[in-house]
């Protein structure tokens, strides 16, 4: 599962003999490779399990990390990795609505659950553009334009636009308009656009509604069904029916949920 970013990461693995035995080694180094292409060598220390060893890294960036442990005398080496989410991911109903509509009475599955959560808000964003309100920056890349559009729509505001060509020319937010449903920026005096440029702006649905929240409900119950594996006959199945695969989403989406979102979706484009 992915941690959090900003927390404790035990890294733990075992150092074996030729003949698979654990052992005691004459030195063990564990490597984490971040994101960046950067590593940290965390203090190693062996457990009171004969050969097994663990070591503590504090995670500062968002992505996946290589682990790398190598021991000397005997000689044995391991390769391991992890994710770590980003600080704020974006989620399209709580932990505890995910929980309640899953029908969890404690807190033993929250891990597994958020990640189908997150699962999930992929695959709704994606069929209906993003809901989760949230900043992203996105590179145009034109020459000149009277308007440009921005990918992610709806989009709610302009944070800052930047020229990515040296000395082009610089753009204030409070000279551009945003057409919300389209993504369309153009400039107030309908002046020219000059790129490509470096558009900040933030995205997402102010008000979710209770169509997006439902299917999101039926969605999540769907991948969790799916990965519990075979069970007890439950009532209901017919709502978690899947007749065809959506282009990009695959069978990620049950009919029942389509319909709900069917209001809000991109269209036949989606994916």
């Amino acid at each position: 599962m992915p941690f959090d970013l900003g927390a404790t990461v035990r890294l733990t693995a075992d150092c074996l003999d030729p003949g698979g035995t654990p052992t005691t080694a004459a030195t063990a180094v564990v490597t984490v490779t971040l994101p960046d292409g950067t590593t940290a060598t965390p203090a190693v220390t062996e457990t009171s399990t004969t050969g097994r060893y663990q070591a503590d890294h504090i995670t500062t960036l968002a992505g996946r990390h290589t682990v790398r442990w190598v021991w000397t005398s005997p000689a044995h080496a391991y390769t391991d990795a992890f994710d770590v989410r980003e600080a704020a991911p974006p989620a399209i109903i709580s932990l505890a609505d995910g929980r309640r509509h899953l029908k969890k009475t404690d807190t033993a599955d929250d891990d597994e659950i958020r990640v189908w959560i997150e699962a999930t808000t992929r695959a709704v964003e994606q069929f209906v553009g993003p809901v989760v309100v949230r900043t992203v920056t996105e590179t145009v890349r034109f020459t000149s334009a009277r308007a440009v559009a921005l990918t992610l729509t709806p989009a709610l505001s302009l944070e800052g636009v930047t020229s990515r060509r040296p000395g082009g020319p610089a753009y204030r937010v409070e000279d551009l308009k945003l057409d919300p449903a389209t993504g369309l920026v153009e400039t107030a005096d309908g002046g020219v656009l000059y790129g490509p440029l470096d558009v900040t702006y933030r995205v997402g649905r102010t008000v979710v509604g209770a169509n997006i929240l439902a299917a999101s409900r039926i969605i999540l119950q769907h991948l969790w069904r799916t990965q519990q594996g075979p069970g007890r006959p439950q009532r209901g199945v017919d709502d978690y029916d899947v007749s065809e695969p959506l282009p990009g989403l695959g069978f990620a989406i049950p009919n029942r949920a389509v319909q709900l979102l069917d209001p809000d979706s991109l269209g036949p484009e989606v994916g």
